[in-house]
């Protein structure tokens, strides 16, 4: 079983990327952070990595998506509440990032999506989401 997950995704500023989902609330983490790569965390052992678009490219041997016609991955977060869910939300739409959505089970799940600065896909969601 894995002990932690690391995320690349390519960006085109590491640093304005990290500012981005620091003010979503996910907390920087200086101990990965440096040179091509600025890294946060979203979860205990969860970080992701916002690597230079040359960076994930090499490290990939792959071209880099484009986010505005094609999708790479969407990437669920899942949180303690209906409330948190809608934090992050509109934290991510005042720091610059692109609302993507709203869907609703009435008592199992609420979610709310949203895009990044470089157009990755994020959906936050609650289950059970009452409050």
């Amino acid at each position: 079983m894995s002990s932690a997950i690391f995320i690349n995704l390519p960006v085109q500023d590491p640093k304005a990327s990290g500012e981005f989902f620091t003010k979503i609330g996910f907390a920087p983490d200086e101990e990965f952070t440096g040179g091509d790569v600025v890294s946060v965390l979203i979860g205990e052992n969860i970080r992701v990595f916002l690597v230079t678009e040359a960076f994930f490219r090499q490290a990939s041997r792959r071209e880099v998506a484009d986010t505005a016609t094609h999708a790479e991955v969407e990437l669920a977060v899942q949180v303690e509440s209906r409330a948190c869910v809608n934090e992050i939300a509109d934290a991510a739409a005042a720091a610059g990032g692109e609302a993507a959505g709203e869907h609703e089970e009435p008592g199992v799940m609420y979610s709310r999506g949203f895009r990044d600065l470089d157009g990755h896909l994020w959906n936050v969601f609650s289950m059970n989401a009452t409050s």
